[in-house]
């Protein structure tokens, strides 16, 4: 646990500050592409003459696969940044290929699934690949005692500027006259064209005013870079199976985001479910985004007094919480309610684990160790669905099917109970400690 007093300072740097507004950046695309508008705009505009089960078919085929193949590049990619010091030049360009396709959907016409699909794969690429290397500078803009703060700073940001450009660009398709606009249709394009400027915009004061810190190894061409990362993977496998805490943390991290993914993932169906009006269930998507803000800059805070596995602890006994009162929702107003707890949790848990993580990697590392980080989150987008839907078809009943998202969390929190263990052991042997956490 940590004791030092919290440096609030690092929150005035400059490199912190542009770090940190790459989330503010790229939750842009979470919020009004991938969870708000492409699904919607997919099925009903892209797929407008095509049956609903095809459409899908073809958005889960488009999701799977942008997630598949960015969690088997995260390791590797991770593995090259860090032999060939290319962190900051590889974030960006990963950010302007998702950028540009981002802005090239606004161009997609009417009935056109397949290039639809193929620039938001491409876009989903970007996104999730400028990730893995702006999780790894978190090493690079602040140190060990700032991790928490600094990691809660970046996860407030990215939900107070999604939720901004987002609730903008749901007034547009509400009142597209107000904007000059023809209809909604046209609303949801020109919200994408604002996704890629506002993404490419606010990610150049991180390209800008963040430096990599240099370790003892001169920094590879790009050709030896990708045969020493594909070494040094070998190495990482090696050195994460040796490590026992780092296991059973990530063992823990896998089921209990799994947990936070699909309830991100599952709420909206959810509450259609029940019978809720959609116009609620987006002003609840909006609400999480707000609460969310203020709440990762709290747990960052928490982190930074009582530990960051405390905290996880904390937002784990929330998210158990938060499954059993789905099971008794009723009406519209405790879907806001549930929104509003899951907002409260939803970034200090990310944005803690992070930070935890970040203490365990090994020195010069960082986006090799953060590549499979990332590889874990990607990948923890399964089991949850799967047992959503096991439980509905066997019971028939919806609400026993969210109520089994709980087991992921205890099973997590057990786990991390594991870890934490498994960790004292490691000082006992050490003689002292060898992270703070």
């Amino acid at each position: 646990m940590s004791t030092s007093p919290l440096p609030r300072s690092a929150l005035r740097r400059r490199p912190v500050v542009g770090w940190a507004l790459y989330d503010w950046a790229n939750s842009a695309f979470a919020t009004t592409v991938m969870a708000g508008f492409f699904p919607v705009y997919f099925k009903q505009y892209w797929n407008a003459a095509v049956p609903a089960t095809e459409s899908t078919f073809r958005l889960g085929v488009t999701s799977g696969l942008a997630s598949f193949v960015i969690a088997l590049l995260a390791p590797v990619l991770g593995a090259i940044a860090d032999r060939g010091g290319a962190r900051v030049r590889l974030m960006m360009t990963f950010t302007v290929l998702g950028s540009a396709a981002t802005l090239a959907l606004a161009l997609v016409p009417q009935g056109q699934w397949l290039p639809a699909a193929g620039l938001f794969l491409t876009a989903s690429l970007g996104f999730w690949g400028g990730i893995v290397f702006n999780d790894s500078l978190l090493l690079h803009v602040a140190e060990p005692a700032e991790y928490d703060l600094v990691s809660g700073f970046g996860y407030a940001l990215g939900y107070l500027g999604g939720g901004l450009l987002f609730a903008v660009n749901v007034l547009m398709t509400l009142k597209p006259a107000w904007f000059g606009l023809a209809d909604a249709a046209a609303a949801v394009r020109w919200s994408f064209a604002s996704v890629g400027v506002w993404w490419l915009l606010f990610a150049l004061p991180c390209a800008l005013w963040v430096r990599e810190r240099r370790d003892d190894r001169r920094p590879l061409p790009a050709v030896q870079a990708v045969r020493a990362g594909f070494g040094e993977l070998r190495g990482t496998l090696r050195e994460i199976t040796r490590y026992r805490p780092m296991l059973w943390f990530l063992a823990a991290y896998v089921l209990y985001i799994d947990g936070v993914n699909t309830i991100i993932k599952m709420a909206v169906d959810y509450g259609l479910s029940l019978g809720f009006e959609q116009s609620h269930l987006i002003k609840a998507l909006l609400l999480t985004q707000f609460v969310a803000f203020p709440a990762a800059l709290g747990f960052g805070w928490l982190g930074g007094r009582i530990g960051a596995r405390r905290g996880i602890f904390v937002a784990l006994a929330a998210y158990f919480a938060v499954t059993g009162y789905a099971y008794f929702l009723r009406e519209a107003r405790d879907f806001y309610v549930l929104a509003f707890v899951v907002g409260l949790v939803q970034g200090g848990i990310q944005s803690l684990s992070r930070s935890y993580y970040g203490r365990l990697v090994p020195e010069g590392k960082s986006s090799e160790f953060f590549g499979f980080y990332n590889m874990m989150g990607k990948a923890s987008a399964i089991i949850g669905p799967v047992l959503v839907g096991v439980v509905a078809a066997m019971t028939g009943d919806s609400r026993l099917s969210i109520l089994s998202i709980a087991l992921l969390f205890a099973a997590g929190g057990v786990l991390l109970v594991v870890a934490a263990r498994s960790e004292r052991r490691a000082d006992a042997r050490s003689g002292e400690p060898r992270y703070r956490v």
